[in-house]
C-alpha cells in the first residue's frame, strides 16, 4: 500500500465511519478500485482507532460526566448495595442517569465482543465477500427506512432502559458483517424503540468506543508481534490512514449530528440501495472481485 492509498483510505473511514453506510464495507470497494486490494479487518480496526479519538474529543465532558458518575456509584458513594452501584434509584438517593448509562455501555459491549471473538476467522475471510457484503447493504438500507419511517422519536437517553441497551447491543454486534454498518444497525434499533434520532445517533457514538477502541488496540497489538506480512498495509501506511481518519471523523460528526436532529435517514436508504447495484454491476463485470484482486 502507498502513502496516497493511505491517505484515501483514511478520508473513507473518517467519512463512512459514523453514517450508516458501512466504512468496513467502503474501505473492501474502495481499497480494491484504487489498487490497494482489500486491505484487511485489521487495517479496518485500527483505523477505527482514529475515529473513536475523534469521539473521545468532540465527547470527552459527556464521558467525563458519565464515568465520574459511574466511579462513584462503583465505588458506593452512593450506597453500598447493588442498586445503588449500578445507579438506580434507592431509599436515599435518587437514580443516577449518568451511572447507568455508564453500566449500559459496558453491557452493550459485551454481544459484540463475545461474537468478535468466536467468529474472528470468519469475520477476517468469509464476511468479506462482496456479494454478502452487497446483499447486507441493501437489506440493511430497507430496515433502516422501515424504522426511520414507523419509529415514535420520542425517547431521550435518560429514559434508556436495560432490556433497550441490550438491543443495542446485539444491534451493534450485527456489524461484524461488513456491509450493515455499525452505527446504521444501532441507529435502527434505536429508532424502533423509538428514541430521537439524535439521540440513537449519540448512543451509537458512545456505546461503540470500548468495543471499537478495543478492538482497534488488539489487533494494533496482534500486528505488532507478528512479522510482516507480503501485501499487508504497512505500519507507516497504517499510522497515516489512522491520523487521517481522526481529522475526517471529527468533521462527519459535527455535520452528521446537525443532519439528523432535523432530517431523515431517507438520503443513507437511498445510498446503500445505490451503492449496493453498483457493486453487482462491478463485480460483473470483472471490475471488483468478490474476495479481492487475483
Amino acid at each position: 500500500m502507498e502513502l496516497w492509498h493511505a491517505i484515501v483510505l483514511g478520508i473513507v473511514q473518517g467519512l463512512t465511519e459514523f453514517l450508516p453506510v458501512s466504512s468496513s464495507a467502503h474501505l473492501r470497494i474502495v481499497g480494491e478500485l484504487i489498487g490497494a486490494n482489500d486491505p484487511g479487518a485489521a487495517f479496518t480496526a485500527i483505523t477505527q482507532i482514529g475515529t473513536e479519538a475523534a469521539v473521545i474529543i468532540y465527547f470527552r465532558k459527556d464521558i467525563a460526566r458519565i464515568i465520574a458518575a459511574w466511579w462513584r456509584a462503583l465505588i458506593g458513594r452512593r450506597g453500598p448495595n447493588w442498586r445503588a452501584r449500578a445507579g438506580w434509584p434507592t431509599r436515599t438517593a435518587e437514580a443516577d442517569p449518568d451511572a447507568q448509562l455508564a453500566w449500559f455501555i459496558v453491557l452493550g459491549s459485551v454481544p459484540i465482543v463475545v461474537l468478535g471473538l468466536a467468529f474472528q476467522d470468519t469475520i477476517e475471510s468469509t464476511f468479506r465477500n462482496l456479494y454478502l457484503i452487497a446483499g447486507t447493504l441493501a437489506v440493511f438500507a430497507v430496515f433502516l427506512g422501515f424504522a426511520d419511517r414507523i419509529g415514535k422519536k420520542r425517547r431521550d437517553l435518560n429514559e434508556l432502559t436495560l432490556p433497550h441497551a441490550i438491543g443495542f447491543g446485539f444491534a451493534q454486534s450485527l456489524a461484524l458483517i461488513p456491509g450493515v454498518s455499525r452505527s446504521g444497525g444501532t441507529i435502527t434499533m434505536g429508532l424502533l424503540l423509538g428514541y430521537t434520532r439524535e439521540a440513537a445517533a449519540r448512543y451509537s457514538f458512545l456505546l461503540a468506543l470500548p468495543a471499537v477502541l478495543g478492538s482497534g488496540l488488539y489487533q494494533l497489538a496482534k500486528t505488532a508481534g507478528e512479522p510482516a506480512i507480503a501485501g499487508a498495509p504497512s505500519a507507516l501506511a497504517t499510522a497515516v490512514a489512522t491520523l487521517v481518519a481522526f481529522g475526517v471523523g471529527y468533521a462527519v460528526i459535527i455535520g452528521f449530528l446537525a443532519l439528523v436532529s432535523k432530517k431523515s435517514y431517507a438520503p443513507f436508504v437511498w445510498y446503500r440501495i445505490g451503492l449496493a447495484a453498483v457493486i453487482v454491476i462491478l463485480l460483473g463485470t470483472g471490475t471488483l472481485h468478490a474476495y479481492g484482486s487475483v
